[in-house]
């Protein structure tokens, strides 16, 4: 009996042991306040609506929440309704000067601009056509494609838009891939050609104080399958030549920001798919090919990611891999205008709970504030 009762108090001291280490909380190195501010300058949030009225939520989620960014759209996915955020030149102009003016930090407004098949600002609303990236690059020569992103810059310029979501610099291995040799978004099929036609493009956005970011790391352009729907295993097609135009856009000290790509590659990570994956983005990308700057997640809203993970998991395991800002378009399947507000209080929690380093969020603020210090308006 005594035995049993021995054993009884050591099961319960040993339940009361793991119970209070699962509820300690990290103590924070900064006031929470401060924490929130910079995990907010971490999303880039998709709203709904061509004006700014103090009823939608992105006018608090930039003035109280003080979120780092926003990004554009011209058609509602959930709806299946046009407007989102496009109407005319005139109109988006206001919009995105409104929006900046909302608090005195800068503000990183962004869009896909890439030209051709990605375009937000089409003739309908007044803009010029934009060729895309193969017919730029078809002549051989960069000339054309400085052309074109001289255009895009400054008609991005013009209306207030300070970062562009390209160029694309995935190589066009699988030209029947859904999502980027079939909409003719690569500059080519040789690594080289994409690395020459990407930094024309990054050149002349810089002429113009555009902000550009290259994508979709480590490569899509080898994919059978569309991230849009779900995961696009691309373990068996990609090689490390689609390394390539980072690799020299990198050493040549020119590229803003890098844009992850949704896919699952074995060879990278054998657990989890790019966005998600630390040994991908920390290992690859900044350790192997020395990247500093400021990575971006394509759209989290993507098939890929919410078909697979929760909200949870996805904002935790982006952040752990090394990812700066988190792209939430609200233009996926369904909208949440209280989604800003839920990814920080979820974020915050990850933080204290002792899941997400505190010094991640500081890493990735120290980033972010850097590169906002570049913008030229």
């Amino acid at each position: 009996m005594k035995n049993i009762f021995t054993k009884i108090l050591a099961l319960v001291a040993i339940v009361a042991t793991t119970f209070s280490c699962q509820s300690q909380q990290v103590e924070l190195t900064v006031p929470e306040s401060q924490l929130r501010t910079e995990i907010a300058q971490m999303l880039m949030v998709g709203f709904r609506g061509t004006t700014l009225t103090k009823e939608n939520h992105i006018y608090n989620d930039i003035k109280e929440l003080k979120i780092g960014g926003v990004i554009l759209f011209e058609y509602d996915a959930p709806s299946r309704k046009r407007p989102r955020n496009i109407t005319s030149r005139q109109q988006l102009k206001k919009l995105c000067a409104d929006l900046q003016a909302l608090n005195d930090d800068k503000l990183l407004i962004a869009i896909d601009q890439e030209g051709g098949k990605v375009s937000r600002l089409k003739e309908k609303y007044g803009f010029p056509s934009f060729a895309g990236a193969k017919q730029m690059a078809a002549s051989g020569i960069t000339d054309s494609t400085a052309y074109w992103s001289n255009l895009t810059a400054k008609t991005l310029r013009n209306v207030g838009i300070n970062l562009n979501f390209a160029p694309c610099t995935d190589v066009d291995v699988n030209p029947d891939c859904p999502i980027i040799g079939k909409l003719g978004r690569s500059f080519s099929s040789s690594p080289e050609e994409v690395a020459r036609h990407a930094k024309a493009w990054i050149t002349a956005h810089k002429k113009m104080g555009v902000l550009s970011c290259v994508k979709h790391f480590p490569g899509h352009g080898s994919s059978e399958s569309d991230t849009h729907l779900g995961i696009a295993d691309v373990s068996e097609t990609w090689s490390d030549k689609e390394l390539i135009p980072y690799r020299r856009l990198i050493k040549d000290n020119v590229v803003d920001l890098v844009m992850t790509s949704h896919v699952y590659n074995s060879k990278l990570d054998a657990e989890w798919p790019a966005t998600l994956s630390e040994k991908v983005i920390n290992g690859h990308l900044r350790k192997r090919l020395g990247f500093k700057g400021v990575v971006v997640t394509d759209d989290l809203a993507m098939g890929a990611m919410v078909s697979q993970y929760s909200f949870d998991t996805i904002l935790s395991r982006a952040i752990l891999a090394g990812a700066d800002i988190l792209c939430l378009s609200n233009n996926g399947d369904t909208y949440d205008p209280e989604i800003a507000a839920k990814a920080i209080d979820i974020i915050v929690e990850k933080v204290k709970d002792g899941t997400i380093p505190e010094s991640r969020i500081h890493e990735s603020y120290d980033r972010i504030i850097a590169l906002k210090k570049r913008l030229k308006f």
